[in-house]
């Protein structure tokens, strides 16, 4: 098993879309776990492709690649992922999105595949979403949780002005928000009293876990 995981890594090290996808398929036909695979194999790859930017290793057209590769591979085990997790609604619902003004969707993709395989019914409202619309999702599927992300030091403040909103209509105890992204940190969490703050998306697996209980 080990060895197709390092198959995924290098396939969206490399930003091969193709290959990534045949293999995300070859984990389903072969009866692997597919959160192992997003875990050991997609995970590890983006983390890889990452840390080679921030080293100025890599070039951002590398990094677009590389999380094209692994939209790819999403897209083929997220059924499968879904099934495992059942999205229970005992488990609880949680409205999932990228902020206003934020386009990127790499961590949260992740976080939705990870809270749907432990069981939550995920509500990915996708990105650049305004504050009304996470809470109109909210209030129309009955969500526990809010978890939003935001990978930039300028869509940051939308984090923000989502709590604001809240408490503008009286709704904020109503909701646990989470927050999420490159730029942001416990400081900000605590800063902006968001309910939880998560580094990794195994982590906000459980954060969202320890809020719902």
């Amino acid at each position: 098993m080990s060895e197709i995981f390092e198959e995924i890594k290098e396939a969206v090290i490399d930003g091969d879309e193709d290959l990534a996808g045949e293999l995300a398929q070859k984990v389903l036909d072969e009866n692997i776990n597919p959160v192992e695979a997003v875990q050991q194999g997609f995970i590890k790859g983006i983390e890889e492709i990452g840390n080679s930017w921030k080293a100025g290793e890599a070039f951002l057209p590398d990094v677009m690649m590389a999380a094209d590769a692994m939209k790819a591979g999403l897209a083929v085990l997220e059924p499968s992922i879904a099934e495992l997790g059942g999205g229970d609604d005992d488990t609880g619902k949680i409205v999932l999105g990228t902020v206003e003004g934020d386009i990127h969707d790499i961590g949260k993709n992740i976080v939705g595949a990870l809270l749907t395989a432990a069981g939550f019914k995920v509500y990915d409202i996708g990105i650049d979403q305004k504050a009304e619309n996470f809470l109109a999702k909210a209030e129309e599927v009955g969500a526990q949780i809010i978890a939003t992300s935001a990978l930039l030091t300028t869509t940051m403040n939308a984090q923000k002005e989502l709590i604001e909103y809240l408490e503008e209509k009286n709704l904020r105890s109503k909701y646990k928000v989470l927050v999420g992204g490159g730029p942001t940190s416990q400081t900000w969490a605590d800063e902006i009293k968001a309910d939880g703050w998560a580094e990794t998306a195994d982590e906000a697996v459980e954060l969202c876990k320890k809020l719902i209980s």
